[in-house]
């Protein structure tokens, strides 16, 4: 008897492909378990879920026996992607992960307050991304792990005072990176004179921009630096310019949220796949199940650069905010 699983299981079984740590694997394949309409035909399947799920709580439960210590710099991917909050003391790295996320760092106005990365999840359209705070860039002892840590990172989100030095602190924070083999891309600078360096996409962020009044020392700031970095100046105390920061965080991750349509069924907004910029209908088809990118006949699309609907092939690139509809 076939299974005849509906869409909401696929968007689950999407999500337990993406999750992370042993404890959002489970979440979700409890969630699976919940879609899965319980006749003869998913017997083998739902049975095949429960030992697996049995299989990570007695994972969860070794670990905790063992009590394995793990270093604080280690920190599990989760979300669509992953940008670390840089900077030097008293930039607002933690204020502003506590603005943007429900995450809880210790926020003060004394310098080197955090000692420790503290992540979050910040959401932007139904897509998570996880930020971690990290502790401040300084010209003198710093942890090595730190680095490693900021080498994983999808995007480095590099924070500026604008009631400061501001000029000097993005100086010497890249100096900073710089001696420690990470460089940040820019335009201006062949990839070829720091190849031996770790390349790293950044956004510049200038914090307490907190009135009218600093919009000529923000223009003046942003006219002296060379590379022409995308930037966004906020104010987690009053708000400015926070949604705007996490739709750029999202666009520079370069990342495409894309909606899979039932054939005649409703759109669900909510459950958006998250591809990379560049992606196609094979790429999408392979996210939602195996199933449909072995047998994947042709796909319907909604959204930029095409009329409602309109026919279109495996090889098709998608856009976001496209709607597309599988047929096998």
């Amino acid at each position: 008897m076939p299974a005849n699983l509906p869409p909401e299981y696929f968007a689950a079984e999407e999500r337990y492909k993406a999750a992370r740590t042993v404890q959002e694997k489970i979440t979700t394949l409890e969630e699976l378990m919940g879609t899965i309409p319980k006749h003869k035909g998913t017997d083998k399947l739902r049975a095949d879920l429960r030992r697996r799920i049995s299989k990570l709580k007695e994972s969860v439960q070794k670990g905790k026996k063992t009590g394995r210590h793990e270093s604080a710099f280690h920190i599990e991917r989760e979300g669509a992607g992953r940008a670390v909050l840089l900077g030097m003391p008293n930039t607002g790295k933690s204020s502003l992960l506590a603005c943007l996320t429900h995450a809880t760092p210790v926020i003060s106005e004394a310098p080197f307050s955090t000692w420790t990365p503290t992540p979050g999840m910040l959401i932007w359209e139904n897509v998570p991304i996880q930020l971690i705070d990290t502790p401040p860039l300084n010209h003198d002892h710093m942890e090595a792990e730190l680095f490693d840590l900021i080498r994983t990172a999808d995007l480095l989100i590099l924070l500026v005072d604008l009631q400061a030095d501001t000029f000097q602190q993005l100086e010497d924070s890249v100096k900073i990176l710089q001696e420690n083999r990470i460089a940040i891309r820019c335009k201006k600078m062949p990839d070829e004179k720091v190849e031996p360096l770790d390349l790293q996409l950044v956004l510049v962020v200038v914090t307490k921009c907190d009135d009218e009044s600093f919009t000529e020392d923000l223009q003046v700031f942003l006219g002296l630096v060379e590379c022409p970095w995308p930037a966004v100046a906020v104010s987690s105390t009053k708000g400015y310019q926070l949604e705007k920061l996490r739709q750029a965080i999202f666009s520079e991750l370069k990342l495409i949220r894309v909606f899979s349509k039932p054939p005649g069924k409703e759109i669900d907004h909510s459950a958006p796949f998250v591809l990379k910029t560049g992606s196609t209908v094979e790429d999408l088809s392979a996210k939602v199940h195996k199933d449909f990118l072995e047998k994947l006949k042709s796909a319907r699309v909604w959204g930029t650069g095409v009329f409602d609907g309109q026919l279109v092939g495996r090889d098709h690139i998608l856009q976001d905010g496209d709607i597309v509809e599988l047929h096998i």
